[in-house]
């Protein structure tokens, strides 16, 4: 990957390999431990370039055969420094507590880095068939959570409805609160198959789904928040409005007011129009107000 590197003897320190209390330090450590497992080939981060060199005179020096190394670039955060957990460089559980599917996070790591033309999505078999280790860049990657969620999305899309279901059953122990919605699931899941197709069209991870379908879990009657409150209290007040105003013209002898929206217009429309025939048969009795062809 970063092809042959050599560095002069005069550039690599006599390094210590025991402590004062004898304790052999790391480089001493890690060679002779993968000696011992027989390692055959190293893979790492390139931090470690120049511990290869230190580490290739210690091998040399017991006598041992060198595994063959292999430094690949780091991953760094969206602001090009290197990925740390003020980047959310966290664990796998991690991630799948924030609603990413295995399939999805494993085609989004094997992009890092590497690619295979300009395709986007792998099956895990293809993965296995089309990698190749000496075509992974030498350039850092940047892990992108925007990405990662627009692969996530692709793959719950495409997942059939009950597969979806079924992740979302197996994380939701595991979510603060989700032991409740769990519990609800049992008694409502043949409604979350059924609503999984509309509500995975927008979804871009498990958690979002699972947000989405809360009108499944929630205790009826539903709250309304402010706003729906607001448009529902004023739709009240118009026909409180309306009822009294009619009251009113009732009284005084006028025609009640016509109710507004598409439905009182058709209804204004037709009686106005039915006025309209009623006078032309007064005017001429003998002419039909229909004729048929």
């Amino acid at each position: 990957m970063q092809g042959k590197v050599t560095w002069p003897n005069k550039d690599l320190d006599d390094l210590v390999l025991l402590r004062s209390d004898g304790t052999p330090t790391y480089m001493l450590s890690v060679v002779v431990d993968d000696h011992d497992m027989n390692i055959t080939h190293i893979i790492r981060g390139d931090d470690h370039l120049t511990n290869a060199a230190r580490q290739t005179q210690i091998y040399e020096a017991l006598g041992w055969k060198v595994p063959q190394m292999g430094h690949i670039p780091l991953i760094h955060g969206a602001d090009g420094a290197k990925l740390s957990k003020r980047h959310g460089a966290l664990g796998v559980e991690s991630y799948r507590a924030m609603g990413y599917v295995p399939d999805a996070l494993r085609n989004y790591l094997v992009r890092l880095g590497w690619s295979h033309g300009d395709q986007e999505l792998f099956t895990t078999k293809e993965m296995i068939e089309l990698f190749d280790i000496t075509k992974v860049g030498r350039a850092a990657a940047r892990f992108d959570f925007v990405k990662l969620e627009n692969i996530n999305g692709q793959y719950l899309r495409a997942m059939p409805d009950e597969e979806i279901v079924r992740q979302i059953e197996a994380l939701l122990p595991d979510l603060p609160g989700g032991g409740r919605t769990a519990a609800l699931l049992k008694s409502r899941r043949d409604q979350l198959v059924a609503a999984m197709p509309g509500l995975k069209e927008r979804a871009k991870t498990l958690i979002e789904l699972i947000d989405g379908a809360s009108f499944l879990f929630a205790e009826r009657p539903l709250p309304l928040d402010e706003k729906a409150a607001s448009v529902r209290g004023r739709g009240r007040h118009a026909k409180k409005a309306v009822r009294f105003s009619n009251r009113r013209a009732l009284v005084r002898g006028k025609a009640p007011r016509r109710r507004s929206g598409a439905a009182g217009n058709a209804r204004h429309e037709a009686r106005r129009g039915g006025a309209t025939l009623a006078r032309r048969s007064r005017a001429n009795p003998l002419r039909p107000a229909f004729s048929m062809s």
